[in-house]
């Protein structure tokens, strides 16, 4: 079998092919949502007040964050490296996941045909551990101090897995095939018969 004979046998062998665009396709997801992480969250601090769009931020936001970089995205992260949430390394590695999904994004169609391998298979892991980080930072030094019934409580960081991280937990169950949370969100609409 030549090369390009085993290039047609991957496009079109369908678990292949699926499989390939499922994991870019994830790998896409997590980082669109690492980046509304590392934006939203620093936005939704300086917020003045909410409204249907989102929070509304005032002029400190622009001083403190926007000031930074012309670029929401690195003004944040730099507020985030600023305030210890992150480290040097960690931009770092952000740089390497937004440089492979760029790769991911741009060049889809040298992966399902197999002309590529981003490693975004093994990158997947880091990418989660860097949102971990990030929301697990946020909860630990802005939600638990400010919630009255944790007082006193000792807190296990190894235990707390962020709403964001949750969902990509959520997502790669479902494309794995489990229907368990299909069922246990039927289960919990009684009214689900009539929306049919």
């Amino acid at each position: 079998m030549t090369p390009n004979d085993k290039k047609w046998e991957q496009l079109l062998t369908p678990a292949i092919a699926r499989e390939k665009l499922i994991s870019a396709s994830m790998y896409i997801t997590a980082f669109e949502l690492l980046k509304d992480s590392i934006i939203d969250r620093v936005r939704s601090f300086y917020a003045d007040s909410f409204d249907q769009n989102g929070p509304i931020v005032g002029p400190e936001y622009q001083a403190k964050v926007l000031s930074r970089s012309k670029s929401v995205l690195y003004a944040s992260l730099n507020w985030l490296l600023e305030n210890d949430a992150i480290n040097k390394q960690d931009i770092q590695l952000f740089e390497s996941i937004k440089a492979t999904r760029n790769s991911i994004a741009h060049g889809l169609h040298t992966l399902v045909i197999g002309d590529a391998d981003f490693k975004h298979i093994e990158r997947f892991q880091e990418l989660v551990a860097l949102l971990r980080k990030i929301e697990v930072w946020w909860v630990v030094s802005f939600e638990i101090p400010t919630n009255p019934d944790f007082d006193g409580q000792e807190i296990d960081e190894s235990g707390i897995v962020p709403g964001p991280v949750l969902m990509l937990q959520m997502m790669l169950e479902v494309v794995s095939g489990n229907e368990e949370f299909l069922n246990h969100y039927r289960q919990a609409r009684p009214c689900a018969k009539n929306d049919d």
